[in-house]
């Protein structure tokens, strides 16, 4: 009504452009020319050619800018091909969802798409509202212009609108293209509209369908399906073959959907290994390339020393398996036994006979359980073969499934999955044979991804430790440092946070599979998610929890960056590179700093009541924290001002040794006789402190020595140092020194000087005199110390 009305205000505007009247301006001005006839002239107002001009302008540029501001955007083409892609999307879900498995996998899938489009269409319906807003807008500028009485006055007068014929002509074809482009966009936004609108209703219809169907999915398990196994009806069913070609193609295109929904994260999944893929070559090639490739047998590698693409497909499809949790049945299936197939062929040079034929036989059992789940219709036939798989997994895990645990790297959860594979294949049969045929199904198909879930995890674990140990020692072979460290202490300390994410891992595997996952998060995240409220400050569990877990990741990787580096702490480097320690220690502090950072935004504390908390913090460190504020605020100092550096040899009070970790609050000094000294960083920066090492690792060590003989002072000379320069321990670039201390004849008193390393000092200088020993006694002379 409102463009109708505009259309038919614009009319009129252009009619009395055109159109007017001459005679009513000729009778108006007869009519009040003798009201003015005894005015002065001098200051009466007058419109010139000029201000018409000025007003015709005026009016062409509003018209203009209107054509101009109707145009469609590049943003309004995006929003329109946004707008086809989700209709072809909406096409192709209604037309899967009417002939597709009523599974409740396939059910979960079609809500969340349903969902998600739903969202897109309220948003595009949102957009084409705001474009229809600023046509009307851009409509109302056109009506102000008969606010302007000089344009108007012009319109009324024929004698003006013949003076003004050309100008007037150029504003009409202004008027026109503008009211043309705005009729023209203004359809085709209520066409969009329009389509959004029965999309809408259409997703509204769908999403009611399969909500429909869920719920009596969720009532049909707790209930009687099917008659008990003995009341089943035996007759054959000649078009078994023709049902499985059609379900065959149903679930192809439900899961080619589903492929072509999800096509963005999984190449992105891709991506990301391609990428892993090539790190992992890369540091193969290097160790090869340097004659160190085989001592990665030495790390007790079972997979990486074999080849890259299998180890990364496995670690792809143990992720694609968790991040696709409401996949089509088929799908997801497939994921299950592609990932099979990869360790299968990852086990055959390494598990025995008996192991590897019993891994065989549950592969086989659980393609025979996807089959008969995805493609046979319920019958005598499919709940018989249910009840036969059952039976056969019941055995498997009391007798075959330990030949299994030996073979893999982490056994603690086989324990818990071997339980819960027999209880669930157990009741399987139970709920089958009463007729509850659904519930069946799904234990059953949960029993089997619970165990063959757990062996792919724990070969995601192996896999994740040797990629960690192969970084550590390609870094550590690039610094010169050939030695192999102890694996097997660094691998259990690395592997603890992993168990506690392939733990998680696994039992959101088990309760997608259970159909419980999405209550269960439901119900956590109403718990995480209720404010609560003490005082005047009001916060959730949620946001105690995340700052909790943020400020435990941030000190586990603060502890665990070192190794990427490839530092080990139990390492005695004489070599060692204090530049990267340096960096080490800042980035150590940063990892920190973000991590409580964050911890503090995602608590959702206001600011004000986190003032009030620094303020009751300042009081604690006045009253009582005075040295842990001291020791931390000296931990940021050593690490900027670098007095000393991890690999430094120091002396401090009484204390002598080399600094083998330094922290933000103490520091970690290993003493000469093996004992680990602990120094708070405050006592480092208030005491006076040697360091040995500060510009280089060399110093400067002395021998007296007497030499008894009939020898020259020149030949005594030329000996020591021709025994010195022969020592590799010993460092030429700086020349050693001989003092007499006194002559006499055939007695010699000497004190040697020479730079050795300062980690090896006492190696130096035992193996020094043992070779002067030797040399002055192939000449003849008596050599003491």
């Amino acid at each position: 009504m409102n463009s109708k009305r505009n259309s038919f205000y614009l009319s009129a505007l252009l009619m009395m452009l055109f159109f007017a009247s001459f005679s009513y301006s000729q009778t108006s001005k007869q009519t009040t020319a003798p009201k003015n006839e005894n005015k002065s002239k001098l200051f009466e107002e007058t419109t010139t050619d000029s201000d018409y001009l000025i007003a015709i302008e005026k009016a062409g540029d509003v018209l203009q800018s209107a054509a101009n501001d109707a145009e469609f955007e590049g943003s309004t083409f995006h929003l329109f091909g946004d707008i086809k892609r989700t209709e072809s999307k909406l096409d192709l879900i209604l037309a899967s969802l009417k002939g597709a498995n009523p599974n409740v996998r396939n059910q979960q899938m079609y809500r969340i798409v349903l969902k998600e489009i739903e969202q897109e269409l309220n948003d595009q319906n949102t957009a084409i509202n705001t474009r229809n807003q600023n046509l009307e807008k851009i409509k109302s500028r056109i009506l102000d212009l008969r606010k302007d009485k000089t344009l108007f006055t012009l319109i009324k007068d024929t004698i003006l609108r013949k003076q003004f014929k050309t100008e007037l002509a150029n504003l009409k074809k202004r008027y026109l293209k503008a009211d043309s482009l705005m009729t023209k966009n203004q359809e085709i936004l209520n066409l969009k509209k329009r389509l959004t609108v029965e999309h809408k209703i259409a997703v509204s219809n769908a999403l009611t369908t399969v909500e429909t169907k869920l719920e009596k999915s969720g009532i049909s398990i707790l209930k009687k399906e099917y008659p008990s196994l003995w009341s089943t009806d035996t007759t054959a069913k000649k078009t078994v073959s023709h049902n499985i070609k059609a379900k065959i193609i149903i679930e192809e295109n439900v899961a080619a959907y589903y492929l072509s929904y999800k096509a963005g994260g999984l190449i992105t999944l891709c991506f990301f290994m391609a990428l892993l893929a090539w790190y992992i070559s890369r540091n193969l090639k290097y160790l090869k390339s340097n004659g160190h490739a085989e001592n990665l047998t030495l790390f007790n590698f079972k997979y990486l020393n074999r080849g890259v693409i299998l180890p990364i497909a496995a670690i792809a499809l143990n992720i694609a398996v968790v991040t696709n949790l409401y996949a089509p049945a088929l799908f997801l299936e497939l994921l299950q036994l592609g990932l099979l197939g990869v360790l299968t062929i990852l086990f055959r040079k390494d598990w025995s006979g008996k192991s590897m034929r019993n891994w065989l036989l549950l592969f086989g059992l659980f393609f025979a359980l996807c089959f008969l789940d995805l493609f046979i219709e319920v019958g005598l036939f499919q709940r018989c073969s249910f009840i036969i798989i059952n039976v056969l997994g019941i055995r498997y895990g009391l007798v075959q499934i330990k030949s299994l645990k030996d073979q893999l790297y982490i056994k603690g959860f086989f324990k818990w999955a071997s339980i819960i594979f027999i209880g669930l294949n157990g009741l399987s049969i139970l709920y089958n044979v009463f007729g509850r045929v659904s519930l069946s199904n799904m234990l059953s198909l949960t029993a089997f991804i619970s165990l063959t879930q757990i062996v792919a995890l724990s070969v995601l674990l192996k896999i994740i430790l040797e990629i960690i140990l192969l970084q550590i020692y390609t870094t550590r072979v690039k610094r010169g440092i050939e030695k192999i460290f102890d694996y097997e202490n660094l691998s259990d300390t690395l592997k603890k946070p992993f168990i506690i994410v392939i733990s998680y891992m696994w039992l959101i595997v088990i309760a997608s599979n259970l159909n419980i996952w999405e209550s269960l998060r439901s119900s956590f995240g109403t718990l995480l998610n209720r404010p609560n409220t003490i005082g005047s400050i009001t916060f959730t569990l949620g946001n105690i929890v995340l700052f909790f877990i943020i400020v435990w990741a941030a000190h586990l990787l603060q502890n665990y960056v070192a190794y990427f580096f490839g530092e080990i702490e139990d390492e005695n480097e004489e070599n060692i590179n204090k530049r990267q320690h340096s960096k080490l220690l800042i980035t150590r502090l940063i990892v920190l700093i973000v991590g409580y950072l964050l911890a503090v935004a995602a608590s959702g504390m206001p600011l004000d009541k986190l003032s009030i908390l620094l303020g009751a913090l300042g009081v604690g460190v006045g009253l009582g924290l005075q040295n842990v504020v001291n020791n931390f605020v000296s931990g940021i100092i050593l690490i900027f001002d670098k007095p000393i550096q991890i690999g430094d040899v120091i002396d401090i009070s009484s204390e002598r040794g080399r600094v083998k970790s330094m922290g933000l609050r103490t520091t970690k000094i290993n003493a000469p006789n093996g004992a680990e000294i602990i120094i708070p960083n405050g006592n480092l920066l208030s005491q006076n402190i040697t360091n040995w090492t500060y510009t280089d690792n060399f110093k400067l060590v002395d021998i007296s020595i007497e030499i008894t003989g009939d020898a020259a002072p020149e030949e005594i000379n030329a000996t020591i140092l021709n025994s010195l320069e022969n020592l590799p321990l010993v460092n030429n670039d700086k020349p050693s020194q001989i003092y007499y201390n006194s002559i006499s004849d055939g007695k010699f008193k000497l004190q040697i000087k020479f730079w050795c390393s300062i980690y090896r000092t006492e190696e130096t200088i035992s193996t020094a005199k043992q070779v002067l020993f030797s040399n002055f006694k192939a000449k003849g002379l008596t050599f003491s110390t």
